[in-house]
C-alpha cells in the first residue's frame, strides 16, 4: 500500500446526498483532508433536489389550498375566494430547493471540503475517476444513493407516465391520476394532486397499503385516505400501461389470478419503490460486488470487505430514508478518524406527510408479538383536546411495551403533527424508557403530545380522556 502522504485525500465521499454531504462535512470537521464526489449540478441528492425537500414544499402548500377550497377555513369563520396558480406554486417550491441546496455549497467551503464535480468509478480499492481526472484517498465512502425502481414493460416518458420527479414538475392538474404502488412515496405526491382537483385512483400489489408499517395504522390510514378522496385497487397488479394520444390505458389482473380489466388515465405516477446505485462505479475493480437485492453489504462499523472502504445510505441494506443516511454519515466519519460512531438502527422512525401524518418508530405490534409477550396502549386523537380546538379528529397514538419489563418497544401515530411528535418516542427509547417513564412525564397542555402521555397510560389500562 502507497505511504499515507502519498494520498489526495484522507477521506473521499462518492455522493453527495444526505448521507455523502453529512459524511464529508463530518470528516473535515475532524481534520481529514476530504473530498466529495457528485455528478449533480447541485449538492443534496435526490432528497434535496427531487424528493424529501420538494415534496415537501407542494404537500405544505397544497394542504393550505386544500384548507381553503373545501371549506375547512370557512368553519372557522375564515371566508375566502380561492384560485389556483400552480406555476407560482412551483416556483415556491423551486426557491425552496434552490437555498437548501446552496446551503450546502457553502457548508463544503466553509468546512473546506472540495466537491469534485463528476461521476466516480473506481479505479482500485483506493483511486477513482471523477470525470476526466483521477484522484486517490486513504478512505473512500460509497454514498450514492437510490433510484426509482422500474417496472418491468412500462416506460415512464416523464410526461404521461412520470416517476416521484416527474410527478413535481407536472404543468397542469391532471383530471385522473393512477398512482401505482401504496407506498409512502406514492400516498404523499398522490395526496398533493388529489387536493389541488385531480381524480386520484392507487394500484397496490399487497392487500393493504404502507408495507412495514404496523396493523392498525395501516387500516386506518386507508380509512382516511378514503374519506378524503383517493379510491384503492388493492392485491392488483398493473401488467401493461398503453400510451395514446396523451392518455394512458393501464391493465390489472388481481395480485392471486384472475380475468384483466383496464383502467384510463391521464397522468400515471410509477411508485413501485427504489434500487440502490451501483450502476457505473465498477466496483469490481475496487473487489466489491452487490448482494442480491443489488446493495453493498457492510458491517456493524460501515466498512466494506475491502479495507479502507466504507458505505452509508440507501446503497446498502436497511430503510432508504434520508435521516438514517445522515446518522450514517457522522458515524461513518467518526470511525474514520478513529472515534466510536455508532447508529441504532432499532430506532429510526418513518414518517408519511401526508393529511394527517402517520409517523412511527421502532417494532410494529406484529413484529413485536413474535418475539414475545406485549401490552399495547392506544389514544384517539379526537379525545385529544388540541386536535379537538383544531378540527383534527382523525388518528391515534399507539403504544406498544413489553409486558415483563415495560420497556417501550414501539409507537405509531396518525396525527396532524404526527412527523414531530414521533421524535419524542424516538428520543425516549434512545434512552430504555418504559411506559411508565412516559406516562409520568408532564406534558404541556393543551398539545397534540398528550395523546402520547395518554397512549402510554393506556399500556396498563389508565388513559383519562378516553
Amino acid at each position: 500500500m502507497a505511504d499515507e502522504q502519498q494520498y489526495d485525500y484522507d477521506v473521499l465521499v462518492i455522493g453527495a446526498g444526505p448521507g455523502g454531504y453529512v459524511a464529508a462535512i463530518r470528516a473535515a470537521q475532524l481534520g481529514l483532508r476530504t473530498a466529495c464526489a457528485e455528478s449533480r449540478e447541485t449538492l443534496g441528492g435526490t432528497c434535496l433536489n427531487v424528493g424529501c425537500i420538494p415534496s415537501k414544499a407542494m404537500l405544505h402548500a397544497s394542504e393550505l389550498y386544500d384548507h381553503a377550497a373545501n371549506g375547512a377555513m370557512a368553519k372557522l369563520g375564515i371566508r375566502t375566494q380561492v384560485e389556483l396558480d400552480l406555476e407560482t406554486m412551483h416556483a415556491q417550491r423551486r426557491d425552496a430547493v434552490k437555498q437548501l441546496t446552496g446551503g450546502i455549497e457553502f457548508l463544503f467551503k466553509k468546512n473546506k471540503v472540495t466537491w469534485l464535480k463528476g461521476r466516480a468509478a473506481f479505479q482500485d480499492a483506493h483511486s477513482v475517476t471523477v470525470g476526466d481526472q483521477r484522484v486517490t484517498a486513504k478512505n473512500i465512502v460509497i454514498a450514492t444513493g437510490s433510484s426509482v425502481t422500474a417496472l418491468p414493460g412500462v416506460t415512464i416518458d416523464q410526461q404521461v407516465v412520470v416517476d416521484s420527479t416527474g410527478a413535481l414538475e407536472l404543468p397542469r392538474v391532471p383530471e385522473h391520476m393512477v398512482v401505482i404502488g401504496g407506498g409512502v412515496i406514492g400516498l404523499e405526491l398522490g395526496s398533493v394532486w388529489r387536493r389541488l382537483g385531480a381524480k386520484v385512483t392507487c394500484v397496490e400489489f399487497l392487500d393493504q397499503i404502507l408495507p412495514g408499517f404496523d396493523g392498525d395504522i395501516r387500516k386506518e390510514s386507508n380509512k382516511i385516505f378514503k374519506k378524503q378522496g383517493i379510491e384503492f385497487k388493492l392485491s392488483t397488479k398493473v401488467t401493461n400501461v398503453a400510451v395514446e394520444g396523451g392518455r394512458a390505458v393501464l391493465t390489472l389482473e388481481p395480485a392471486q389470478g384472475g380475468e384483466a380489466t383496464t383502467l384510463e388515465a391521464d397522468c400515471v405516477l410509477v411508485s413501485i419503490g427504489r434500487r440502490a446505485n451501483t450502476e457505473g462505479l465498477n466496483l469490481e475493480a475496487a473487489g466489491l460486488a452487490t448482494n442480491q437485492r443489488g446493495q453493498v453489504e457492510i458491517d456493524h462499523d460501515f466498512r466494506t470487505k475491502m479495507d479502507g472502504i466504507w458505505a452509508i445510505g440507501d446503497v446498502v441494506p436497511g430503510p432508504m430514508l434520508a435521516h438514517k443516511a445522515e446518522d450514517e454519515g457522522i458515524a461513518v466519519a467518526e470511525n474514520i478518524a478513529g472515534r466510536h460512531g455508532i447508529v441504532n438502527h432499532d430506532v429510526i422512525p418513518s414518517v408519511v406527510y401526508t393529511w394527517p401524518e402517520i409517523a412511527g418508530v421502532g417494532l410494529t405490534e406484529e413484529a413485536a408479538r413474535e418475539r414475545g409477550e406485549v401490552k399495547v396502549g392506544k389514544f384517539p386523537m379526537l379525545a385529544n383536546s388540541r386536535a379537538k380546538t383544531n378540527h383534527e379528529p382523525d388518528g391515534f397514538v399507539k403504544v406498544i411495551a413489553d409486558a415483563t419489563t415495560d420497556r417501550v418497544l414501539g409507537v405509531w401515530c396518525i396525527a396532524s403533527v404526527g412527523g414531530t411528535m414521533i421524535a419524542q418516542a424516538a428520543q425516549a427509547m434512545e434512552f430504555g424508557a418504559t411506559s411508565e417513564d412516559i406516562a409520568y412525564t408532564c406534558h404541556a397542555h393543551p398539545t397534540h403530545s398528550e395523546a402520547i402521555k395518554e397512549a402510554a397510560m393506556a399500556v396498563t389500562g389508565k388513559p383519562i380522556h378516553a
